[in-house]
């Protein structure tokens, strides 16, 4: 066994092979495919069989060829060098029939029938006409067979692919039988409960009516509208009237008399105006409606497997005659139709922000998101209050906490109980943990040996964070030891570590494996689960809630995994990233990340394409042509479960973003 070396250490073993290319020839025994096991066949000259076999005077054969060839050049045998010339050699006929009876058993054992019964033709075989006669008669029905079983055999297998087909495609229309049932279902409910807004509306309506301060002395022109029996809700009934009032307050008879004239009473139809915010979520509706489509259904069809009536009643519909899983699919529709763009709302002004050596890596809300720290490879953790950023602008916003580092930094995690603490992970390998009220480290950690890309506090346990690096480690710490309380190994680098936020014992490990691995620390000796299918490094993970984890490739994928079932529930494609760090955030319903084209992009979790992006602006400081291809995003992070982003650029830009319809 051997090894190739590809790359930096991947080894593709191989088989290395012992014998000489001319040695496929035959075994002694006449079993090989021909006739080289015994060197007594073998031209001593040419080393193959030895045809037109010719003798020499000292006793060696050779091919007539070989040894007349070599004696026009040389006066010797080639095997024993002795005097040789063309009169002192001579036909071996008994090697030439010894070789001939090899190779015609050789012929007989591998030729075919055809093969045999044509060289017996060729060779003038003595055969009479009367048995070729025969022959023919025996050849022509073996073909009349063949051709019968080749054509049974046709027939069978276009048969067996005509019965599966049939069975998938009716297998397919009964699913679009279903669907189209859940479709109808759904309309009926929608219809009905649009319907029963609108009376209740109307009552409502006209119970307000009914007060004297809410009408003049004299009369009003009185809309009501409400759908129009078995349309599709866009057209509807306009009715005016005049009620009659009495000193300036109404008759109660007399009006409700008359309004209910006025509703009965011809009518004129006009189409409704549809709103300029309907027009754009309609547009959204347009975009992703083949995404919306299976999302749709997905629900429709789950819900429908999971029907458990439960003590006679249904409890797949919920109070508004709604099917549960049309429920559920209409909260992801108003959602991810409620918002189509992203909008810079204020930005982050650090004087200095177009120096290159400010990229920031990681930008983090504290606990109750009203401050947020920035970090990156000026060695520098500042810290800023929100409220100045967005309603404060300002030629340059100061940092209310400025701490100074010995490396540059790779990612910031505040501590989610105490609200002045907070800890960062840097390019040597060191944890550590702050009080940014006295701009003091409580605690640092020196065990990674190698970069620290990741760190982050449990949400929890308070005393528990998390770290990996480029040494392939894990590293669990307690805020009330000096040393890790846990090590877990890998075999490639890690570049993401995450607590779940609904367990102090579950940690999700983004890995250069091109895996999610999802651990439990009372049991490391293997992951719970390993999530695979990113082409490329895993760069990030976040979670959305215990039990959904998104992560982030350099595949330019993110991938939304559910950590309880182990199975991959979406794919979002959309930006690009190939090689840099572009950032991960995520709230209980978005994904936003950056791209490597100085663009965030930000994703529904039910959608596989993005909802809404947003592309930086180029420096004044730096070429437009240099912008298109070198500059990216480098952080992302959410403000809460607001539409407010945080994002970061390669040129040190910050600024505030928020979704908008």
């Amino acid at each position: 066994m051997a090894e190739t070396s590809i790359g930096e250490g991947a080894l593709v073993p191989y088989v290395k092979s012992d014998s000489p290319p001319h040695d496929t020839a035959v075994d002694g025994d006449g079993d090989g495919d021909s006739v080289a096991g015994d060197k007594d066949f073998l031209c001593p000259i040419c080393m193959q069989i030895i045809k037109n076999a010719f003798l020499t005077a000292c006793g060696h054969s050779y091919c007539y060829m070989c040894i007349f060839t070599h004696l026009h050049n040389k006066s010797d045998c080639p095997c024993c060098g002795r005097f040789l010339t063309p009169k002192l050699i001579f036909p071996n006929f008994a090697l030439d029939k010894i070789l001939k009876r090899m190779s015609d058993y050789q012929f007989a054992k591998n030729a075919s029938s055809s093969e045999q019964f044509r060289r017996a033709m060729q060779q003038d075989c003595d055969v009479s006409v009367k048995d070729l006669d025969c022959l023919l008669s025996l050849l022509a029905e073996k073909k009349r067979k063949m051709e019968q079983e080749e054509a049974e055999t046709n027939l069978q297998v276009l048969l067996e692919f005509l019965v599966c087909l049939r069975k998938r495609k009716l297998e397919e229309l009964s699913q679009i039988q279903n669907d189209l049932q859940y479709i109808k279902e759904d309309i009926d409910a929608v219809q009905k409960y649009k319907t029963e807004l609108w009376n209740v509306n109307k009552s409502h309506t006209a119970r307000l009516r009914l007060r004297g301060d809410d009408f003049d002395t004299k009369g009003f022109c009185d809309k009501v509208q409400r759908p129009v029996a078995g349309g599709s809700g866009t057209q509807q009934e306009t009715f005016t009237g005049n009620l009659q009032c009495k000193g300036g307050k109404l008759d109660a008879p007399c009006s409700q008399e008359h309004l209910e004239n006025d509703v009965c009473a011809g009518s004129e139809l006009q189409q409704q105006v549809p709103t300029e915010k309907f027009k754009a979520r309609k547009r959204q509706v347009e975009t992703q409606f083949t995404e919306l489509q299976e999302c749709y259904l997905q629900k429709r069809r789950n819900w429908a497997k999971e029907k458990k009536p439960a003590e006679g009643r249904d409890t797949n519909h919920t109070n508004r005659g709604y099917h549960a899983g049309l429920e559920d699919f209409q909260s992801v529709l108003t959602s991810c139709t409620r918002y189509s763009q992203l909008r810079p709302i204020s930005e982050l002004r650090l004087g200095n922000v177009f120096h290159s050596a400010n990229i920031i890596s990681s930008i983090e809300f504290d606990r109750d998101h009203e401050l947020f720290a920035t970090a990156g490879v000026s060695k520098r953790i500042k810290v800023f209050e929100f409220s100045s950023v967005i309603d404060e602008p300002a030629e340059v916003h100061c940092a209310v906490v400025d701490i100074a580092t010995r490396s540059k930094l790779s990612c910031l995690s505040w501590n989610k109980y105490t609200k002045h603490c907070i800890a960062s992970s840097d390019y040597e390998g060191i944890v550590n943990v702050w009080d940014v009220a006295t701009n003091q480290s409580i605690g640092e950690y020196e065990e990674h040996e190698k970069r620290a890309w990741s760190v982050d506090f449990s949400r929890t346990e308070p005393s528990l964070l998390v770290s990996g690096g480029d040494d392939c480690k894990v590293k669990v710490w307690c805020t009330k030891q000096e040393k890790s309380a846990l090590n877990i190994d890998l075999n490639a680098n890690i570049c993401s570590v995450k607590c779940n936020p609904g367990s102090s014992m579950h940690v999700a490990v983004g890995s250069a494996d091109h895996n999610v691995h999802y651990y439990d620390l009372r049991n490391t000796s293997q992951p719970v689960h390993v999530f695979s299918g990113h082409r490329k490094a895993v760069s990030y993970v976040h979670f959305l809630s215990a039990n959904e984890l998104a992560s982030a490739s350099t595949d330019s994928t993110l991938r939304l995994w559910d950590v309880k079932e182990n199975k991959l529930l979406q794919v979002y494609r959309g930006h690009t990233n190939e090689k840099n760090f572009v950032g991960l955030t995520a709230n209980s319903e978005y994904l936003a990340c950056g791209s490597e084209s100085n663009e965030v992009f930000v994703y529904h979790k039910a959608i596989s394409k993005p909802v809404a992006r947003y592309k930086f602006n180029s420096s004044e400081l730096f070429d437009a042509d240099d912008d298109r291809g070198s500059h990216f995003i480098s952080a992302v992070c959410w403000k809460s479960d607001s539409p407010m982003i945080m994002a970061a650029n390669s040129q040190g830009n910050v600024k505030l973003l928020a979704l908008a319809t």
